[in-house]
């Protein structure tokens, strides 16, 4: 290939693939090693999957007890003396219960308690002993909650626990029973250094006591730990903790497998988790249904039915007090119905789980849609690349919506997109850039081949001008016996016709018209040899008869012709004394013969022959005619006859015949015909030279000085 050349197109695709190839796979690496996922686009993918298509509650096995603003306007501002607290879990309990869960931190002594106030006021020996004959509300509380299946909050702390940290006991089982995978996979738990518990006497009341604190820094919270690590103590969710106690299962088994977690298995449930002990709700929109208030619970007008064999939640939700988060469903939701989401989702078994295999797959799937847009998009036009890149973007987020629609399965669908979307950019950047190298270089040979073009047509154009220079010029005979005239019209730049005229003698004139087969620049340089060749046949034997010149040109002509050339040729020779024309025609068009006087046009159609060339050492015969002054001999080529219209009408020799029937001159017969040649050709491209040569014999008389 030459410098500046446009490149073969399978060698331009193939390095556009080449390109496009270690981008695909870079590409795939980064999805494939999971680094993505600290990127938002990947959490805003799932959040995107949970807001179109939320959760569907299968079952109502929560219920929530609030302590909402009218029951802080029924019973009074909040803290409630804990005996109230105490009622509220009695009436529940008495209802049977699976569990109930106090969503409530309770680090210090009630406020209201009368041990409490006793150590506010001023001694009173009669006050004192007053509040001493009442119950301790703490003690009152403790009592409903050890009569009851209780799971109290246990809150992660930035520093050490205050109160001492009771929960029950997890049990680490690794499937390969490798120690040191369970070991790191425990590292993997979102730890604390220190826990916030309630006060001992009701921790010890208690059944269970659960873990709450599932906090996002984003501000929205998509998954819960469902075991978190408080300074080296494994300690279940509130969530987990619940189903404990309604299982009355007395210690918990946390799941582990090449240094990850894998779930929780309470008893004969196991729930799933992600890598560091996370569980991803899968939520559902806000339910007033899931909610009663805690004012009606004590008034009695709650159906126990809300209560019997259901996990019931403690909370605040009233507006000034409750803890609010957003969902991924664009619901902000108090802490106590993201727990009772969790326990709906742990007991209709709906938790969302990431796949670990998951970014593999993902890579996978970007990987052979992404060869594709390699393959395609370098040879295809862009009408049909950019709809199989939408395509691809199609499947890809299809495929990753039904997995979490019909398997629970997060794949993210938005990154591997965004990777497709840059490659096919990329693919298209590589593909313009290697069009516009193409085309400069395109535009390189054009300019190239415009000006070798130039170049060619300046020496045509000459190459024309020496040509119609070697004719000669009929104006310039002074005979007044002989009018001549003649006209040549290249279909090329140059022409293959030929003719030539000169006196032989002061008596005799000789004449012919050629026609080399082809036209062009070779057609033009072999008729230049022939007509040199015959002229000088011509002028070497100036009494031979025009049958034995023509059988003397044939052999000239042909001795020079290795590319096969032939050409036709009519000849002759006029007697300017007495009219006679010696003539021989070598394959030619018969030329007409006009006698203005008597009306009548005549076409010379004896002392014929093959055209020279074509048969070597043929014997040519010549033939006679006798002209009258004032007739007129018009010679064509056959460009004249067979001369074509825009529709491929042909011109023909009987309406060359119409137009020249009563010419009179040699000068108007060569105008009129090449005039109506002209006006019925127009529009079509020129099928072969059109040459006219003329000649009108005017009689006998004393010779003028001429050519």
């Amino acid at each position: 290939m030459t410098a500046g050349a446009p490149a073969d197109p399978r060698l331009r695709t193939a390095r556009v693939r080449v390109v496009g190839g270690a981008i695909l796979v870079a590409l795939a690496v980064v999805l494939a090693t999971g680094w993505t996922a600290r990127l938002p686009l990947q959490t805003q993918w799932f959040d995107a999957c949970q807001a179109v298509s939320p959760r569907r509650a299968e079952s109502s096995p929560v219920t929530i007890v609030a302590i909402d603003d009218r029951s802080l306007a029924t019973v009074g501002r909040w803290p409630w003396p804990r005996t109230q607290l105490a009622r509220l879990i009695h009436t529940i309990s008495g209802a049977d219960p699976a569990a109930i869960g106090v969503d409530i931190a309770m680090p210090e002594p009630d406020p209201l308690s009368p041990d409490t106030l006793l150590a506010r006021i001023e001694p009173d020996a009669a006050l004192s002993d007053k509040f001493g004959e009442l119950p301790s509300t703490d003690k009152e509380l403790a009592s409903a909650l050890a009569a009851a299946p209780t799971v109290l909050v246990v809150a992660g702390s930035p520093g050490p626990s205050v109160n001492p940290l009771h929960v029950a006991p997890i049990v680490v089982r690794d499937e390969r029973a490798s120690a040191v995978s369970a070991a790191r996979a425990v590292s993997r738990l979102v730890e604390f250094p220190g826990a916030m518990a309630s006060l001992p006497i009701l921790d010890n009341a208690a059944s269970g006591w659960g873990f709450v604190s599932a906090d996002d820094p984003s501000g929205v919270l998509r998954r819960v730990p469902l075991v978190a690590n408080v300074n080296g103590t494994l300690a279940p969710a509130l969530a987990v903790e619940m189903w404990r106690v309604a299982l009355h299962v007395p210690v918990l088994r946390l799941a582990t497998a090449r240094g990850k977690v894998k779930g929780v298995a309470v008893g004969d449930r196991y729930f799933p988790t992600e890598a560091d002990g996370r569980a991803r709700i899968w939520f559902s929109h806000h339910d007033p249904g899931r909610f009663v208030s805690a004012i009606d619970v004590l008034e009695g007008r709650v159906d126990p039915a809300h209560f019997a064999r259901k996990f019931v939640l403690i909370g605040v939700t009233a507006a000034a007090l409750g803890d609010y988060l957003w969902t991924p469903v664009f619901d902000k939701m108090a802490g106590s119905e993201i727990h009772a989401q969790l326990l709906e989702n742990m007991y209709d078994r709906t938790l969302l789980v990431r796949p670990s295999w998951a970014p593999w797959a993902e890579a996978a799937v970007f990987l052979v849609l992404g060869a594709l847009l390699v393959w395609a998009v370098p040879r295809w036009p862009m009408r049909y690349t950019s709809p199989l890149a939408l395509a691809c973007v199609v499947v890809a987020l299809a495929a990753a919506f039904g997995m979490f629609k019909r398997e629970r399965l997060l794949f993210d669908g938005a990154t591997p997109v965004a990777a497709l979307v840059l490659l096919s950019g990329a693919l298209l950047a590589l593909t313009l850039a290697d069009a516009t190298r193409n085309r400069k270089a395109l535009e390189q040979v054009l300019q190239r081949q415009r000006e070798d073009a130039a170049r060619v047509s300046g020496e045509l154009q000459a190459a024309q001008r020496i040509q119609k220079d070697m004719l000669p010029h009929a104006e310039l005979v002074r005979d007044s016996r002989i009018e001549l005239a003649a006209s040549m019209e290249p279909a090329q730049e140059v022409g293959g016709d030929l003719y030539d005229f000169y006196a032989l003698d002061g008596r005799r004139y000789f004449f012919m018209l050629g026609d080399v087969a082809g036209k062009g620049l070779s057609a033009a340089i072999f008729m230049a040899v022939s007509k040199a060749l015959y002229k000088s046949a011509a002028l070497r034997a100036v009494d031979v008869d025009v049958g034995a010149l023509m059988s003397a040109a044939n052999l000239e002509v042909a001795r020079d012709n290795p590319s096969g050339f032939f050409v036709t040729v009519f000849a002759g020779v006029l007697d300017l004394d007495t009219g006679d024309l010696d003539y021989c025609n070598a394959g030619h068009e018969n030329p007409y013969l006009i006698r203005p006087a008597t009306g009548v046009l005549q076409r010379l159609d004896d002392g014929g022959g093959p055209p020279l060339c074509a048969v070597e050492g043929y014997e040519y015969q010549g033939a006679q005619a006798r002209l009258d002054p004032g007739d007129v001999l018009c010679v064509v080529s056959d460009g004249v006859t067979e001369a074509r219209d825009v529709a491929g009408a042909l011109y023909g020799a009987e309406r060359a015949a119409q137009v020249l029937a009563g010419t009179a001159s040699a000068q108007a017969a060569v105008e009129r015909l090449r005039a109506d040649v002209t006006a019925f050709a127009r529009g079509a491209a020129p099928a072969d030279d059109i040459t006219v040569l003329a000649l009108s014999w005017r009689g006998a008389a004393a010779p003028d000085r001429g050519t």
